[in-house]
């Protein structure tokens, strides 16, 4: 795990794995929950750099929850296959932080899955949102100016939608 900066590819923190024989489904390839799995690993590890550790958990009763993401599928990855997660912090104030990850291969280089994630920080005792300790933020502000200046990746925000549908809930059912 380290952090690198540079150009379209700028990450503030990188995780490496390999895909595991159980993660391959009936298509030969990695199923697609287990991108997300993945992608969870990392974010697990990139919280426990920022300090959120079980301990933290443990002692101040507070953690961090998903509220939402979105997944790309580019290309497939097959088992055994080395791949590496770069990861880009977009924002964060008081109580979000707003991330983007990069799933590569790690030897061919080529993109395979992004994420887009928004984590709240939730006290669990109460099951509210609640701030970041003044050291977490500080950690996670670190960890982001680690990555240096990049654009906006192509993919934040993205819509799911049909182009050209034959049916969609706004239009009637087309017939040849």
């Amino acid at each position: 795990m380290s952090g690198s900066s540079g150009g379209e590819r700028a990450s503030a923190f990188t995780f490496e794995g390999l895909v595991k024989p159980e993660w391959i489904d009936i298509n030969g390839h990695m199923n697609v929950a287990y991108y997300i799995l993945a992608f969870d690993l990392c974010v697990d590890a990139l919280w426990a750099t920022a300090g959120i550790t079980d301990e933290y958990v443990e002692t101040t009763r507070c953690s961090t929850f998903a509220v939402e993401s979105h997944v790309t599928y580019q290309a497939e990855l097959k088992e055994a296959e080395p791949y590496r997660v770069d990861t880009q912090i977009l924002a964060i104030d008081d109580k979000r932080v707003h991330q983007f990850q990069r799933m590569y291969h790690a030897t061919e280089g080529f993109l395979a899955a992004t994420a887009e994630w928004l984590n709240l920080h939730v006290n669990l005792e109460t099951r509210r949102v609640c701030p970041w300790p003044p050291e977490i933020l500080a950690s996670f502000i670190d960890i982001a100016e680690t990555q240096g200046k990049a654009d906006m990746p192509a993919e934040v925000g993205k819509i799911i939608r049909v182009p050209k549908p034959l049916y969609s809930l706004t239009t009637e059912l087309l017939h040849e």
